[in-house]
């Protein structure tokens, strides 16, 4: 049965972006700095990425990541989820207002009713393999609060960001078991399960 992991990186401070993030600035001011484990990472980040990436059999998003993936200078064939792999696992973006243009068609779907809807649906589609939950903040909020995740994995970069969009603002208090600790010289990878 699949899994559902909800990943992200996270400053320090607990920022998951840094100041005015969005379409053309990508994760905001400094939030760049959140990734240098997946662009210039050690052995153990390559192996961590790994990893993840092929046991993923689904990912789940947000409508204000996608619009920040999809503009120029998000995504392409060389950077985003399962890039340079054989087959990259398909995309639901969990939004209101699905948007009129989509630069990456052949990527994304659109869920218009919901955290949990969108979940299912990337269950169905994960063919026993996991479902993750990437981001933004506000939808790995939703998510724990929807009782919809299995495991929390975090990449604690070694960077204080000072502002942002923080992971865990006006969250649900809730207990979680940690389950497995990796270190590397750009992270912590730190995995709790959910109970």
């Amino acid at each position: 049965m699949a899994k559902v992991v909800a990943e992200i990186s996270v400053s320090l401070d607990g920022f998951v972006t840094g100041p005015d993030p969005g379409p053309g600035q990508g994760l905001g001011r400094g939030g760049e700095a959140l990734h240098t484990w997946v662009f210039e990472g050690d052995t153990t980040d390559k192996r961590v990425l790994e990893e993840a990436t092929v046991a993923t059999g689904a990912v789940v998003m947000g409508r204000r990541l996608f619009d920040v993936v999809d503009a120029p200078g998000g995504w392409s064939d060389e950077v985003g989820y399962g890039a340079g792999l054989a087959a990259t696992p398909p995309v639901l973006v969990v939004t209101r207002t699905p948007p009129a243009l989509v630069r990456l068609t052949d990527r994304f779907t659109f869920v218009v009713d919901g955290i949990a809807s969108a979940v299912g649906k990337a269950i169905a589609l994960a063919d026993d393999r996991d479902v993750v939950i990437m981001g933004g903040g506000a939808t790995i909020r939703g998510a724990l609060d929807a009782g919809v995740v299995d495991e929390l994995r975090l990449h604690l970069t070694p960077v204080l960001l000072g502002g942002g969009t923080k992971l865990f603002d006006g969250a649900a208090p809730r207990n979680l078991r940690q389950i497995h600790v990796r270190p590397s010289g750009h992270a912590t990878h730190l995995t709790y399960r959910v109970d």
